[in-house]
């Protein structure tokens, strides 16, 4: 083949591959329109935006309290993750046991249930009647709904799920060889996973932790329904954000503002995770 024919062969490769890159009608209309509706909603808040009121707005003692209270509940229901989450993501990746899948679905089961119903069988089982609080409250005193307790208790519910999956991906992807050479020199299991198998894993861990505290830091259903809504105390930014829409649509949109920044900073957080090159 002379070179000729191999610059032709090349263009018409080209050519090819452009014409397959070519997005059809029928496709490109409909994903236009699925991405103006998701952009449409946040580009009306930024044009809504009092940005005049906007730095008194958010110097109020309401929205710091509520930022304050936000930040310490899903800072601590995202350390409570760790805390049970790790070892149940490594449960469910390293070790086969009776009923593993079924233990799976109840694990991701909070992500598809509705947040009040979370709340509800959240008092069912905390509650001052509840199955686990009646004991809790006549034998130790303590009392969880409506506290700020119950706040975190709530935010874990819906958002270790998060860090769960995300680590147990991240052990299935892990060369389990590691922890069996380690336990071949003598180091014990937990030896294994604390200095062999949690160093390796430290990028999904991290990454579950950080989606994990951006479900709590959005957290409204169950918050509300368990926790209640008493500024101080159990009122986070949802909440306060609900509570503004009603008396004062400017500073919803001043706290609705905040809580988008943080969003598109975990997104930036997280972007080398599911963002793939073009």
């Amino acid at each position: 083949m002379t070179s000729t024919d191999t610059v032709e062969s090349r263009s018409r490769r080209d050519r090819t591959v452009r014409r397959g890159r070519t997005v059809p009608v029928p496709l490109l209309v409909p994903a236009l329109a699925g991405l103006a509706f998701l952009l449409l909603p946040l580009i009306a808040l930024l044009v809504r935006a009092p940005w005049r009121s906007l730095p008194e707005q958010l110097t109020s003692a309401e929205v710091w309290e509520a930022l304050r209270l936000s930040l310490v509940c899903a800072t601590a229901a995202t350390g409570l993750s760790l805390v049970v989450g790790v070892p149940l993501a490594w449960l469910l990746a390293r070790t086969h046991f009776p009923g593993r899948g079924f233990v799976r679905a109840l694990v991701t089961l909070p992500l598809v249930l509705p947040p009040v119903v979370g709340g509800v069988a959240l008092l069912l089982a905390f509650g001052r009647n509840g199955v686990v609080g009646q004991w809790l409250d006549s034998w130790f005193g303590i009392t969880l709904p409506f506290t700020t307790t119950g706040v975190v208790l709530a935010e874990t519910f819906v958002a270790m799920p998060f860090l769960v999956i995300s680590v147990e991906g991240t052990l299935r992807a892990a060369d389990p060889r590691y922890e069996e050479a380690a336990t071949t020199l003598g180091a014990s299991r937990f030896t294994a996973f604390r200095r062999v198998t949690l160093p390796l894993i430290a990028p999904g861990v991290a990454a579950g932790a950080v989606l994990a505290w951006a479900r709590a830091l959005g957290e409204f259903g169950a918050t509300i329904t368990f926790a209640g809504n008493f500024p101080g105390r159990t009122q986070t930014m949802p909440l306060a954000v609900y509570l503004a829409l009603q008396n004062d649509p400017a500073a919803a949109i001043a706290l609705s503002l905040v809580l988008l920044a943080v969003s598109i900073a975990v997104l930036a957080a997280l972007r080398d995770r599911w963002m793939t090159a073009s």
